[in-house]
């Protein structure tokens, strides 16, 4: 499997194979395929005997793969569906408590931001969709059509951490029916009153209304203790995070299934409550170099943990 020229080269890669621990007959997950990168340097350091699995609520991820012919690798397969399945997909494939490695990188892939149709940013002209999975659920157009103030305003609050929610959130409900990401960056850019650095005004809100459109703090939170499930003891778990409620809750999760279930000291602590990971040095930032390279690079915080036996 190899990835074409002038694709998107993946974030903190060398790091995140040495967080994984490759060995050449295992088996991996892939939970975020995008367009390949991960998965084809995972790929290079399997043997023959060693298997791949792609996840990818994108469909045009998976076209993608099959378009490029990369499912000629026996090693390979590409799924379309949430990492939040992982536990039924796994189980289909007979291998659930032998996966050696698990590899999630969170957030929005490059090509959905490139593609002006997709309407994830707003600095390019594009309907108002954000949905990571195409094939099902309302758009952003029709979500925020429906959404009521109190609700629009919890979610710029809480997944944008933006300090003017309740001004943009009545300045949005004002404005609808509103369908293109340039006219909901005015609405937004014309509510705020101030700017920070170098940021745009409508970035918080955006990034907002995608998270509680696509769910993506959920279908993470479930992923992560379904991948406890399916790994080998002495299988890794990584994940790249990109937003800081992403890397708060991937850091909670890992520092509690390394403590276990707390119980009174003069109880047998039965196996529910022992700890099931165990974490593997600090978490990790992109070096300069690959920041000055990709700016996307900038937020990126990767963290991993090892499955330990019951």
């Amino acid at each position: 499997m190899s990835v074409e020229k002038g694709a998107h080269v993946p974030v903190m890669l060398a790091e995140a194979l040495e967080g994984l621990n490759i060995q050449g007959d295992g088996f991996y997950v892939d939970c975020t395929f995008g367009r390949g990168g991960h998965s084809a340097a995972i790929l290079a350091r399997l043997g023959p005997a060693g298997r791949l699995l792609a996840l990818d609520k994108d469909p045009a991820a998976v076209a993608w793969a099959k378009e490029q012919g990369l499912l000629a690798d026996e090693r390979f397969a590409v799924w379309h569906g949430s990492f939040a399945e992982l536990v039924p997909q796994i189980d289909k494939l007979g291998k659930t408590g032998d996966v050696g490695g698990i590899l999630m990188d969170l957030g929005v892939s490059s090509p959905q931001l490139d593609e002006a149709e997709r309407g994830f940013s707003f600095m390019r002209e594009g309907p108002l969709d954000m949905r990571m999975d195409t094939s099902r659920g309302p758009t952003a157009a029709e979500w925020i059509d429906a959404v009521t103030e109190s609700e629009l305003e919890r979610v710029l609050r809480t997944y944008g951490e933006e300090r003017f929610a309740r001004r943009i959130a009545r300045a949005i409900l004002a404005a609808r029916p509103l369908t293109s990401t340039s006219a909901l960056a005015r609405v937004i850019e014309q509510a705020v009153p101030t700017r920070e650095k170098g940021k745009h005004p409508a970035t918080r809100s955006f990034q907002a209304i995608r998270i509680a459109l696509n769910g993506e703090l959920e279908a993470l939170e479930q992923a992560l203790e379904q991948a406890v499930k399916v790994l080998r003891p002495g299988g890794r778990l990584v994940v790249i995070a990109f937003h800081s409620l992403e890397d708060r809750i991937v850091k909670r999760f890992m520092r509690d299934q390394e403590r276990g279930r707390p119980l009174p000291a003069h109880l047998p602590v039965p196996i529910e409550h022992r700890a099931r990971l165990r974490r593997v040095g600090k978490k990790r930032l992109p070096s300069a170099d690959e920041v000055q390279a990709n700016v996307r690079a900038r937020s990126a915080v990767m963290r991993v943990a090892e499955r330990v036996a019951a």
